[in-house]
């Protein structure tokens, strides 16, 4: 096995707790860690059981199937691995979410809520239960020192940077949180895992959310929703002038164009929900941009100080950084404002800002300005 100085690696022999997903990446940051002389203790938590309700499904994250993947890598590699049931925090914290978030006419993103409400600070809390010196993932970022303490920054890579997703870890977390693939890409990370002889070397990346594997996130929440909370409503152009009506605000998200039903010449997008008259605001693509949203429910990885000129804001996982400005505001919340319009703000999204390569933070989008 031939690695480079892109893995990054903590002292020979220490205590490393290794959160396993059963998917190739955290698979083959164990086995690295493992290789490479440290005492390696694989950890993973059963967050819910709806992966096998799809046969032939390949490709989930943390189901049954994928929890004996993560096993069999531990056997291979010779190491100790541990499951906790998590089922219940994972289904108030995420799935519950998911479905009230989607009732309310909000797109959710449950990856981002399981790592802040659920996998992070459990994972943690476990590894230093277990005497470890640090906890590891299989996650597409890095941790960097800086003269204020460690930052989180965006892995080397940019089509499978994750550092997203991590934006609500707790900054005092980062000193002992490893991320040992984060320099590498994922071409090579498959290449490791064959190299080690891991069955999972080219399981499928997960593409869907985990809980949905079929994608159908309507059908989802129709079927979890307590009775009552699906409410029809109409649709509306901008001015209030009624164009037809539908079944439930989960049916919809800011900027789609298929599935309307709504007859009309020009092409029409969702602009806007109402949540308390359970309407939709329908109209041309050109009012989707807004220039500036609030976010509540921040977390912040950096001082006051730093959050400041030459930051940018991210409004969801594959959209661009934007150069912005953001100006706290009370009770954990924050207005940013883009140098350049953001098509389809979408509340519920996460909204993360970085400095360069660094994540300063960030909070969930409630609404978008003009």
């Amino acid at each position: 096995m031939t690695l480079t100085d892109d893995i990054q690696l903590p002292p020979k022999g220490a205590r490393v707790a290794v959160a396993m997903s059963g998917g190739v990446d955290s698979s083959v940051a164990a086995a690295v860690l493992k290789a490479k002389g440290c005492d390696v203790v694989g950890i993973s938590l059963r967050l819910h059981g709806h992966a096998a309700a799809t046969p032939g499904k390949y490709g989930s994250c943390c189901s049954a199937v994928d929890l004996a993947d993560a096993r069999l890598v531990a056997e291979r590699m010779d190491f100790p691995f541990y499951v906790a049931d998590m089922q219940k925090e994972f289904q108030g914290a995420v799935i519950d979410d998911f479905v009230s978030e989607y009732a309310a006419g909000r797109t959710p993103n449950p990856c981002v809520r399981c790592n802040e409400k659920v996998k992070f600070r459990h994972l943690m809390e476990w590894a230093l239960d277990l005497g470890a010196d640090c906890l590891a993932t299989g996650h597409y970022a890095t941790v960097r020192s800086t003269p204020t303490g460690p930052a989180l920054c965006k892995a080397a890579d940019p089509a499978k940077d994750q550092s997203y997703f991590l934006f609500s870890i707790r900054r005092e977390d980062l000193a002992r949180t490893l991320f040992p693939l984060g320099g590498l890409p994922k071409e090579r990370v498959r290449a490791l895992a064959r190299e080690l002889g891991l069955a999972n070397a080219d399981k499928p990346d997960s593409q869907e959310i985990c809980f949905v594997p079929d994608g159908r996130y309507a059908a989802f929440v129709e079927r979890m929703a307590p009775d009552g909370t699906l409410i029809p409503g109409k649709i509306t152009d901008a001015s209030g002038s009624e164009l037809g009506s539908h079944e439930g605000l989960h049916r919809f998200t800011i900027g789609q164009r298929k599935g309307l039903g709504v007859p009309s010449l020009d092409p029409l997008y969702v602009l806007s929900m109402d949540s308390q008259t359970r309407t939709v605001v329908v109209g041309p693509e050109s009012s989707l941009y807004r220039d500036r949203c609030t976010i509540s429910g921040t977390t912040w990885l950096a001082s006051p100080e730093e959050i400041g000129p030459g930051t940018a804001a991210r409004i969801r996982y594959r959209a661009a950084d934007c150069p912005a400005r953001v100006e706290p505001l009370p009770d954990g919340r924050a207005e940013v404002f883009f140098s350049t319009p953001q098509r389809a703000i979408t509340p519920g999204q996460a909204l993360v800002v970085y400095a360069g390569d660094r994540v300063l933070g960030g909070g969930w989008i409630e609404g978008g300005g003009t």
